[in-house]
């Protein structure tokens, strides 16, 4: 059973139809990512998960049971805009944020100190949210949003405002929330982040869900007969198309196209016939490429 279940949702705005159906399910234990363009609908998905508004019909549920109010503390959000209160100190609007989520004051001070120590942030305690770079300022919501251990963490572009090193150390501690027991639904745009941290995604596109399923096997899906070749001879197309054929430091880089009617055994055993193959390697599309092919409707280079 999901761990999170969307069935039929439908919200309508004047003169628009921000989610027109939008169904999917949420493995336990898993990181989901809930993928779109600008305007899709995610934005409503989620305020509709975290209770801020209501869907015109269909239903939410959680662990089986319809979502309600009392649902809100076992869910943990970290928007794309941030909302943290600029000119409090930073350690006292996080305890009051822990409180609001029901911790008490003596549980939220000894999460907030491991917390704190963890990132290294210890300095942080008394300063002003307007003190802090976007970065270090996401550092801090980013705690606040699972210091109450949520059951479902929902983050929205978290890597936002994080140079490299940092993005590194927050994708580390979500998969490790989730290794812990944490169900999480990542927004993003970013599709080589999808790729390292997601086993399931939907795309939504103009209201509805056009892509749903696991990311190995939608990459597979999309797959277009395509490999890359290193060979110590030069290839001649037999059978094949070769797209593209490099020579470096005395050996060729090949990229090539299958027949539809050879396996890949066949296609390497044509090759073998030609030239010493160092390396033979399919090429599937990136997950970049199948957003922009599934939103524009046309393959990526047409």
């Amino acid at each position: 059973m999901a761990f999170l279940e969307v069935e039929n949702v439908v919200k309508q705005y004047a003169g628009h139809r921000a989610l027109d159906g939008v169904s999917l399910e949420v493995p336990e234990n898993t990181v989901y990512g809930l993928l779109g363009p600008n305007g899709a609908g995610k934005t409503t998905l989620i305020r509709i998960i975290n209770c801020i508004t209501a869907p015109d019909s269909g239903e939410v549920r959680l662990n089986g049971k319809r979502l309600t109010a009392e649902d809100v503390y076992h869910i943990g959000y970290l928007p794309e805009e941030r909302g943290l209160y600029k000119k409090m100190k930073i350690g006292e609007q996080a305890v009051y944020l822990a409180q609001l989520k029901g911790m008490t004051k003596k549980d939220a001070l000894k999460a907030l100190k491991y917390w704190f120590e963890k990132f290294e942030i210890q300095g942080w305690w008394d300063k002003k949210v307007e003190e802090l770079s976007k970065g270090m300022a996401q550092k801090v919501q980013f705690i606040t949003t699972i210091l109450h251990e949520p059951k479902l963490l929902i983050f929205d572009e978290p890597f936002s405002g994080f140079d490299p090193v940092n993005a590194d150390l927050l994708k580390r501690e979500i998969l490790e929330l989730r290794d812990k027991g944490a169900t999480i639904i990542f927004s993003t745009h970013n599709m080589v982040t999808v790729e390292d941290l997601c086993e399931n995604i939907s795309l939504v596109n103009k209201s509805r869900v056009v892509l749903q399923g696991n990311v190995a096997e939608i990459r597979a899906s999309h797959k277009t007969d395509t490999f890359s070749v290193q060979s110590v001879n030069e290839l001649k197309a037999n059978d094949f198309e070769i797209i593209q054929q490099l020579q470096k430091n005395n050996l060729f880089e090949s990229k090539i196209k299958k027949s539809h009617s050879d396996t890949n055994n066949e296609l390497l055993t044509k090759l073998i016939k030609q030239a010493e193959i160092l390396s033979f390697q399919e090429i599937l599309p990136s997950m970049n490429d199948i957003f922009i092919e599934t939103v524009s409707g046309s393959p990526v280079g047409e």
